[in-house]
């Protein structure tokens, strides 16, 4: 699997984006583009190609994957869901989970680190 960041530096600020826009889907790769990159958390958008996946790991802090195009299969703690446009599902900081696109696919991850 290929993992491509998208380092455009373009300014988003005040306007309005077409967010499933911000990333091109490219053949047997991942592609991310990072929207916002804050202390606090990140908002990133990837696009996935059919079958490609990220395998199975834990984050520090709660993640939430809005689905903008395609489906997926997220795995969380074991459980499987498959998330469709317009859905979101929410992966708790340190418990297991795993994503494959089943079809092609684009989503929108905001990550917000839990306060001490």
């Amino acid at each position: 699997m290929k993992i491509t960041k998208d380092k455009s530096t373009e300014d988003l600020k005040a306007r309005a984006i077409d967010l499933a826009g911000l990333v091109n889907y490219q053949d047997g790769a991942v592609v991310s583009r990072e929207v916002i990159s804050q202390p606090m958390g990140t908002v990133t958008v990837f696009a996935f190609a059919e079958g490609e996946q990220l395998s199975e790991h834990t984050a520090p802090f709660d993640a939430m994957a809005i689905d903008l195009d395609g489906e997926a299969d997220i795995t969380i703690g074991g459980k499987a869901n498959r998330i469709k446009p317009g859905e979101m599902i929410i992966m708790p900081a340190a418990i297991p989970h795993a994503l494959r696109a089943v079809t092609r696919f684009k989503m929108l991850l905001v990550m917000i680190k839990k306060s001490a």
